[in-house]
C-alpha cells in the first residue's frame, strides 16, 4: 500500500434533521477522531491534526492489531458513562482514572493495499463491518437509512450529542469538509481558544472564569467566559498549563467584563464547551467548560453556526 492519506474527512453543521432515502444516519460520537492504521500484529492511532496518539491508547491498539489485513479506518474514540453514552468529560480523564474506553469506527479507507476512497460510502462501511476485529474495545458504528428525523430525536431522548447525516453514495475526501456528511446537534457545543482568566473569588483557587474567543479572519473576537464546568484537579491542572502562557499583550480587541483583574494568555490552548445559545453580540450564553483539545490547531478554531443546506443527491 502506498502511503495512505490519514487526513480526515470533516463535516458540515447544518440547521435541522430530516428524512431523505439517499442518505444514512449514525450516532454523532461525542469525542475524539481518530485514524488507525492497522496491519496484522500491529496499529496506530492518529489525531484529527495527525498527531500519533498510539501510546495514549494501547489497549485500542492492541485490540486493532486483531486485523486480518492492512487498513486504514476512521473512527472517533470515546468514554462511556454508566448509561453507554459518549461523553467528552469523562475522556479527559481517561488518562488518570478507570473509564469505559471505545473506538466507534465509522468507516474503512484503505484495505489490503487499495484505496476504498473512491468506492460509495454504504459499499466502505459494509466491507467494514466484515473486516473490523471483535473485540470490547471496538464498535462498529452502526446507521439507520432514510429516516433522519426519527434517528434524531431518539438521540435527543437519549442525551446523545446528534446524529450524523452522510449521503450513502458518498466519496471519502480526505482533509476536506463537505456537504455530503453533516452535523446535526441536539445539544449546542463550540470549540474555542482560551485568551485569558479571571482572579479567582471566594474559596475557589487558581482562577474563576476562562476568557474565550474563536478565528475571526486574522483576528481573535471574544466570544464569552465559562466559569463552570471544573473540579478542583481541573483548576489546578489548567491553572499550570496556563501560566507559562501568560502575557502582556492582550489578544482580543473587544472590551470584556472584569477586564481589570483579567491575566491575557497567549491563544495556544483549544477548549470545548456547552451552551445554551449565541447572543446577538456573538458570544456564548451559560458556556460550561468540557475539556481541552489537543486535536486541533487553534488557527482553525471558527464560530461554528449552522447551515441551511441544500442537499445533493
Amino acid at each position: 500500500m502506498s502511503e495512505p492519506d490519514l487526513r480526515p474527512m470533516l463535516a458540515t453543521l447544518t440547521d435541522k434533521p430530516f428524512d431523505d432515502p439517499d442518505w444514512i444516519f449514525e450516532t454523532k460520537w461525542d469525542g475524539f477522531r481518530a485514524i488507525a492504521v492497522a496491519k496484522p500484529g500491529h496499529a496506530s492511532l492518529y489525531s484529527r491534526n495527525l498527531i500519533d496518539i498510539s501510546r495514549k491508547y494501547p489497549t485500542v491498539c492492541e485490540a486493532l492489531s486483531a486485523i486480518k489485513q492492512q487498513a486504514v479506518l476512521d473512527g472517533e474514540l470515546v468514554a462511556l458513562d454508566a448509561e453507554g453514552r459518549s461523553r467528552f468529560q469523562l475522556l479527559q480523564n481517561a488518562g488518570r482514572e478507570a473509564v469505559r474506553l471505545l473506538y466507534c469506527v465509522f468507516d474503512l479507507l484503505y484495505l489490503g493495499g487499495k484505496d476504498l476512497r473512491g468506492k460509495p460510502l454504504i459499499e466502505r462501511k459494509a466491507l467494514l463491518e466484515k473486516v473490523l476485529p471483535k473485540n470490547p474495545l471496538l464498535h462498529y458504528s452502526a446507521h439507520v437509512a432514510g429516516d433522519g428525523i426519527k434517528a434524531f430525536n431518539k438521540a435527543k431522548r437519549a442525551g446523545e450529542e446528534g446524529v450524523m447525516a452522510k449521503l450513502a453514495s458518498s466519496l471519502y475526501h480526505s482533509g476536506m469538509r463537505t456537504r455530503d456528511w453533516l452535523k446535526v446537534k441536539a445539544s449546542q457545543e463550540q470549540e474555542v481558544v482560551i485568551v485569558g482568566f479571571t482572579a479567582p473569588r471566594k474559596s475557589r483557587k487558581y482562577f474563576g472564569a476562562l476568557v474565550l474567543a474563536v478565528r475571526e479572519g486574522n483576528r481573535w473576537e471574544y466570544a464569552g467566559r465559562a466559569g463552570t464546568g471544573f473540579d478542583a484537579q481541573t483548576l489546578r491542572a489548567l491553572h499550570e498549563k496556563l501560566v507559562p502562557l501568560v502575557t502582556d499583550k492582550k489578544p482580543i480587541a473587544e472590551k470584556v467584563p472584569d477586564e481589570a483583574h483579567t491575566t491575557w494568555v497567549r491563544p495556544k490552548l483549544v477548549a470545548e464547551v456547552k451552551f445554551t445559545e449565541w447572543t446577538k453580540g456573538g458570544e456564548m450564553r451559560h458556556p460550561v467548560f468540557l475539556g481541552l483539545r489537543t486535536d486541533k490547531k487553534p488557527a482553525d478554531v471558527i464560530r461554528e453556526l449552522p447551515k441551511h443546506i441544500e442537499r445533493r443527491k
